[in-house]
């Protein structure tokens, strides 16, 4: 069993100021405020022509895949920020092919790549590919670069999809319109630009993690949410505060890491009173994944259970592994979203959460607005120029 220690030392918020920020609640960003971060978020959230160029590259992989499986019948379909529109301007495309047929589980990377290697030669091409890779991981991936995009393309990822349609559905529960999208870009751009710590690839946290973390700040304080760095406030001395070293995090609220493989989440009390992700919404969201098209099949599993919803990927673990950084997905309960996680850099995404915590309940703390919106522009100085 990995577990990560406490024992470190950091120049962040510690346990007892989070702890005191949030029993006497978390200071109030004038609306000055609120118009400057939605300034950065417009000037990173994707924009029409960027969403263009997406849509032509995707259409140009999308034809490839189904010439190079001819006459086997394949459908490829995007999953992940771009059809969610939450991805940055250094963000990939995620691609996945479905199909029927037994035999491509094994063979598909290496027909794809023969395929895509010959498109990259051709001079009529309508867009240059280039860098394409198998890579052999828990989740076979081939890898490429596209009009200099990066696409990621995998096999029979149905959970994907599911966690798409999730997000999207809990996107329009919340009020008002598209919180959570701007919320999680917000949040997303900070770890990714100036903290440095998303990116599961280099042992980091994954995008779906750093999603479902943004997710259990509106289940716990959606009440009191009224713009983006409201949740981003609220994030950062939730996690920088969270005993990880013990605990699982889960929407449902900390797991004692003691209680698996039989998980029993210890919900606080305003999850317990009010959670704006409700035991009826969750069963009625695993019950629309399950019937998304390539879906598996119906039903779902208690949230407070160990019972599962039936949506294996390929590469699902069958027991929930405990690693440094735990956290549970809230569509396959036996996956955890934290396990790329190294412990060297599950303490860098400490520090990380800690120092900025501290830094953004010191900026909302100010007593001068215009003092508070040159701190902010400094705190995201990368991102204003992503």
């Amino acid at each position: 069993m990995a577990r990560a220690t406490e024992n470190y030392n950091s120049p962040g918020l510690n346990f007892t100021e989070a702890k005191r920020l949030k029993q006497n609640g978390f200071p109030k960003f004038p609306d000055q405020v609120k118009v400057r971060i939605n300034q950065l978020i417009k000037g990173i959230k994707p924009a029409p022509q960027t969403d263009e160029r997406r849509e032509k590259v995707i259409k140009y992989m999308q034809d490839l895949i189904q010439q190079c499986f001819v006459p086997i019948e394949v459908n490829a379909s995007t999953f992940g920020s771009v059809p969610l529109k939450t991805y940055l301007p250094d963000g990939d495309i995620d691609v996945s092919i479905f199909s029927k047929s037994p035999s491509l589980k094994e063979t598909w990377a290496a027909q794809l790549h023969v395929k895509l290697e010959e498109e990259s030669k051709n001079t009529n091409a309508s867009f240059k590919i280039t860098n394409v890779t198998v890579v052999n991981a828990e989740v076979r991936l081939l890898k490429c670069v596209v009009d200099n995009i990066v696409v990621d393309i995998s096999y029979n990822q149905l959970g994907g999809l599911h966690t798409y349609a999730f997000l999207e559905a809990v996107d329009k529960l919340v009020i008002p319109g598209h919180m959570l999208k701007l919320s999680i870009i917000l949040i997303k751009a900070w770890c990714y630009y100036e903290s440095r710590v998303l990116g599961a690839h280099h042992g980091l946290i994954s995008t779906y993690a750093l999603e479902t973390l943004v997710l259990y700040v509106f289940n716990l304080y959606h009440r009191e949410i009224e713009s983006p760095i409201d949740v981003m406030l609220r994030f950062l001395v939730e996690f920088s505060s969270f005993s990880w070293g013990t605990h699982c995090l889960s929407l449902q609220g900390p797991i004692p890491l003691s209680s698996f493989p039989n998980p029993r989440p210890e919900p606080p009390e305003a999850l317990q009173r009010d959670p704006l992700l409700t035991e009826d919404f969750m069963m009625r969201a695993f019950r629309a994944c399950s019937q998304l098209p390539f879906g598996g099949g119906g039903g779902g599993g208690s949230l407070g259970s160990s019972s599962f919803p039936p949506f294996p990927d390929e590469g699902a673990a069958r027991t929930f592994p405990l690693k440094h950084l735990n956290i549970q997905d809230p569509l396959l309960l036996t996956n955890n979203l934290g396990r790329s996680v190294s412990r060297g850099n599950y303490l860098r995404i400490r520090r990380a959460f800690e120092n900025g915590a501290k830094l953004l309940s010191a900026i909302a703390l100010k007593d001068d607005v215009n003092l508070m919106i040159s701190a902010l522009d400094n705190y995201f100085k990368h991102c204003w120029s992503a």
